[in-house]
């Protein structure tokens, strides 16, 4: 008695549904829960399957040393932007103090006053867009040169490729070849690899780096006075100096870093902390101890050429001044070599631990995830080309 006209109406519905379920055959039913399971089955085999067979897509060769370089390249790239641009207000200070802005005593307040005349913020007004990509195109580009020149250059000669990642941590085992020709090819490459490297990492990086330490408005009066040809430009003014330092450094992070950790450091004490203090160690008491002479002898190319306007740069004109004026000072002092430590330390001295352990943990990734789209790209072309979730064998009939 006190059910309402909306119970009613709930009532009557389900009893038609329940007669209707009634009404259903139950071969019906049947099949459909069957045709609903199969799907869904299919569809997880099918996932089940493609995930698999991206795991066991071989890629060629060729195609797995090019995706190896473009990661490498890029990780090294990214890494540097960071560094360098945290760093700027060193690397200031690394340029003016080898250059021939300061002298006698002192030298170190000398420059810093001259960088921090601006305020604290004056070392990043010197920072563009064309340092930004310089400094990403600088190493990336050197990583990548210096891989692709040691693997044509190892290939050519009948050589094997430096050692990088986990190899670094395996017993040396192998024995230099005391045949002279042997040698002979061995030390051309030891020198031709990080000189390409070098020589290429100047050409996208100099003109940036004179920009930096002119500043926009005086890079732009003397390469006007200068009125060079385009390629000239390009590169910079003082790029052969520029390039030589580069040498050193592709030289140390490259070459002899991890051949002199291979084959030297005990066995027993290799893992990643040990690589990364070995790494900086040889950056900071070995290459930087050459480096600073070149980068000394770039500053002050650098202060010649911007006299009177701007002039051409000539090295022996150079050297002959610095030496009369300061003797070897005028190239390598503890102070100059310090400040270079300082500026280039924190990322090139620990670039080869970045490059030997960081790096390679990312690389099953990236290879994985190339796999993943050459399969991607191969089931796109059509279902002869496809994945298949069972033998081989596409699954998409309904049974009966």
């Amino acid at each position: 008695a006190g059910m309402t006209a909306g119970d009613d109406d709930g009532v009557s519905n389900a009893v038609s549904a329940s007669r209707l379920a009634h009404t259903i055959p139950e071969d019906v039913r049947v099949r459909t829960r069957s045709l609903v399971r199969t799907v869904s089955e299919d569809s997880a085999a099918l996932e089940y399957g493609r995930r698999e067979m991206a795991k066991t897509l071989t890629l060629s060769s060729s195609t797995e040393e090019t995706l190896k370089v473009a990661y490498r390249s890029t990780g090294l790239g990214l890494y540097a932007v960071v560094m360098r641009a945290a760093g700027m207000p060193l690397e200031r200070l690394a340029m003016v103090l080898n250059s021939s802005q300061v002298h006698g005593s002192g030298q170190l307040s000398q420059a810093a006053k001259i960088v921090f005349a601006g305020g604290p913020l004056a070392p990043f007004r010197n920072v563009g867009r064309a340092s930004v990509v310089a400094w990403f195109l600088q190493y990336s580009v050197m990583g990548c040169v210096f891989q692709m020149c040691d693997r044509a250059l190892s290939k050519a000669l009948g050589l094997n490729p430096m050692p990088y990642g986990e190899e670094l941590m395996r017993p040396s085992g192998e024995s230099s070849s005391s045949h002279p020709q042997e040698q002979a090819k061995t030390a051309a490459k030891i020198v031709l690899a990080p000189m390409l490297a070098g020589a290429i990492e100047s050409s996208v990086s100099n003109r940036a780096e004179a920009q930096r330490f002119y500043g926009f408005a005086k890079l732009a009066s003397v390469e006007r006075s200068l009125n060079a040809n385009a390629v000239a430009r390009a590169l910079g003014p003082g790029f052969a100096a520029n390039a030589s330092r580069n040498f050193i450094m592709a030289s140390s992070s490259f070459v002899v870093t991890p051949l002199l950790y291979k084959h030297y450091f005990p066995q027993e004490r290799k893992d990643a902390r040990s690589l990364f203090w070995f790494g900086l160690g040889v950056n900071i008491f070995g290459g930087n101890m050459l480096a600073i002479t070149q980068q000394s002898l770039w500053g002050r190319s650098l202060d010649y050429c911007s006299a009177g306007g701007g002039r051409p740069i000539s090295y022996s004109a150079v050297i002959r001044q610095g030496v009369a004026a300061e003797g070897a000072a005028a190239f390598i002092t503890p102070t100059k070599w310090f400040a270079r430590v300082l500026m280039n330390a924190p990322v090139q001295g620990t670039l080869p631990w970045f490059f030997n352990e960081i790096l390679p943990l990312g690389e099953p990734a990236v290879l994985d995830g190339a796999r993943g789209l050459a399969l991607a790209l191969k089931g796109s072309l059509g279902p002869s080309h496809g994945a298949t979730a069972e033998g081989g064998e596409r699954r998409g009939k309904i049974p009966d």
